[in-house]
This record gives structure tokens, sequence and C-alpha cells, in this order.
């Protein structure tokens, strides 16, 4: 009895496990799924979105200069530093899944439609947020926990 008892409890654990005993993505697999995504694609998108906020911060400073922030070794190099990550949270059949869907009619829309869509989303939640500031600093301020020029009162400009 005390034998089948371990054996049932040795089941729930190996279920419990599930995928901590599938197999582990390879990096070739890894490396597909980055370029079906268009990784690189997005490290040039935000390559050229570093370069406009460093010439801003630093105008002293050529914006070509900042233009190959993430150049060719920085991409592999990101890429390389990426890697673990994706094989930490995926099998080797999740990837092999995920670059099937992006392989696709749908997966590659997604991917052309994303930086667009990920834009508007972010404009869409900025204005969110500048709202919802207000409205709280509006609250704060009518229950005197803010002056009229949002400080805490007695506090110095």
């Amino acid at each position: 009895m005390a034998g089948k008892w371990v054996m049932g409890l040795g089941v729930c654990a190996a279920l419990a496990a599930g995928s901590a005993w599938a197999a582990a993505p390879s990096e070739a697999q890894v490396r597909e799924l980055m370029q079906v995504m268009n990784v690189p694609g997005q490290f040039t998108v935000m390559n050229n979105q570093m370069a406009t906020m460093m010439s801003q911060q630093l105008p002293c400073v050529s914006a070509d200069y900042w233009k190959n922030y993430i150049d060719k070794s920085g991409q592999e190099q990101l890429l390389t530093a990426m890697i673990p990550a994706y094989q930490h949270h995926f099998t080797a059949d999740e990837v092999e899944g995920l670059i099937k869907f992006y392989k696709s009619a749908l997966g590659q829309k997604l991917v052309a439609q994303m930086p667009a869509t990920m834009a508007e989303a972010a404009q869409s939640g900025q204005q969110w947020g500048r709202q919802r500031t207000s409205d709280m600093f509006a609250a704060l301020q009518k229950e005197g926990k803010l002056d009229g020029q949002g400080r805490c009162p007695g506090t110095s400009p």
C-alpha cells in the first residue's frame, strides 16, 4: 500500500513538473524564431529611437554618432544575450509552434503591423495617463493634500 502511495505521489509530481522535463529549444531554433519575428528589424527601430533620444540629451554630439548604437556587432550580442530567456520560458515544441505561426500569413501580418499598433497603443496609454494623473491631482487638491501648484502644502517651490 505504501509503495502505491509513493508511486502515486511521484506521478503527481511528474505531472506538476510538466514542461520541466520537456526539451529546451536549441540556440538554432531560437535564432530562427527571432528571425521570423523580425527581432533584428526591431533593433533597427530601437536604434533609431535611441539615436533621437541621445541627440536630444547631448546636442553637442552629432546625431550621426548615435546612429550606430546597435550596429551589426551589437545586434549579434543582443540576439545571443536573449537566447537563454527563450530557452528558459519555452520548450522546443513551443518554439517550433511559434515559428510555424510567425511564418504563416497571420504571423507575418502581426510582425508587420506590430510597430504601428504598439505606437498607437502607447499614444493612447499616454493620453490616458495624462488624464488619469490630472484627475487624481484634482482629487488630491480638493481634499487639501496638494496645493494649487500640485505640491504638498507647506513646501517651497
